[in-house]
Formats: structure tokens, sequence, C-alpha cells
């Protein structure tokens, strides 16, 4: 199966990213594209056993680096830095709100903050400005429950809540 189909049958539009097509890249494809939130490797690789891949751990690594270099996962950090990944729907850089209690994600219109990522790169000459914006929070049902209970699972902080506001004028 070519690069092209086997990111059709994980719900995505083909892309031209280089990439080799191969058994374990295209089993990481599929289950990845069955992800409707983001997920850390090891779970990755627990759902890959699961269904019966011999895939290992070191090559889903592996795979999700190059992934997302070749912009098909969209990456967020945990609050311990953990890597999670979510497969990216559309070709477009995207960011989203998470929240701290479930883990939750909802994607986030990023015109706003490419626009100004565009104007801070020509204002300091910068070229190929790159970035990541993580925002977190607590969702509405979390909140809603939070009322009766405190919030039990472990919260992803993410690396946007460390207080710094740099450039951010």
């Amino acid at each position: 199966m070519a690069e092209a189909e086997a990111e059709s049958t994980a719900g995505v539009q083909p892309r031209a990213t280089g990439l080799r097509s191969t058994r374990q890249r295209r089993a990481v494809l599929e289950v990845l594209g069955r992800c409707p939130e983001f997920i850390s490797a090891q779970e990755l690789h627990a759902l890959l056993a699961d269904s019966g891949s011999t895939v290992g751990l070191t090559t889903v690594y592996r795979t999700l680096r190059e992934l997302d270099r070749a912009g098909l996962v969209d990456v967020v950090r945990d609050e311990g830095g953990e890597r999670l990944y979510l497969r990216r729907p559309t070709d477009e850089h995207r960011h989203y709100l998470i929240c701290r209690c479930c883990g939750r994600s909802r994607p986030v219109d990023a015109e706003a903050v490419e626009r100004w990522a565009a104007g801070l790169a020509e204002l300091t000459g910068f070229a190929e400005l790159e970035h990541t914006l993580e925002l977190s929070g607590v969702c509405a049902d979390c909140r809603q429950a939070e009322a009766t209970a405190p919030c039990r699972q472990a919260p992803p902080l993410l690396a946007a809540e460390s207080g710094t506001q740099d450039g951010l004028g």
C-alpha cells in the first residue's frame, strides 16, 4: 500500500511526505488515525500490541518523530514533558485547548496566532519561523464535576503555563 493510501485509511487527505511506506509506519498511522484525543507513544504501542502488531516501542517513537517532521501529527507535552500525539486532520498547523483534568482536547482557530507569528518574524527579520503554543484549562464537564469532587486524573499541565509571556507584547 502506498503512503498516500495509508493516510487515506486514517481519514486524512493524502500528502506528499517523502516518507517511505513500511508495514510499521502503516500500522502506526492506522491506529493513530483512530485515536480521537492526544496519546503517548507508550499508549500507542499498547494499542498496537492489543491489535496483534509486533511494532516495537523504539519503532513507534522513531515513526512518531518522522510523522511530526512530515507535518502529519500535532504534538503537545504533558506536565512531565512527555510528548503526546494526535493525527493532524489537515495540512494546517493547529493549536489546541487541553483539559488539565480529563485530557480532552479541542482545536482552536489559529488565525490570530499565525498572524502574530508572521508579524514577529517580520519585525525580527527571522525566516522560516516555527512555533508551539499550548493552552490548557478545565473543560466545562470537569468544571461541573469538580463542584462535587476534585479532578482525580493526573492533569496534563502544558508548557504554555510556565508563566512566561515573552514576545506577547
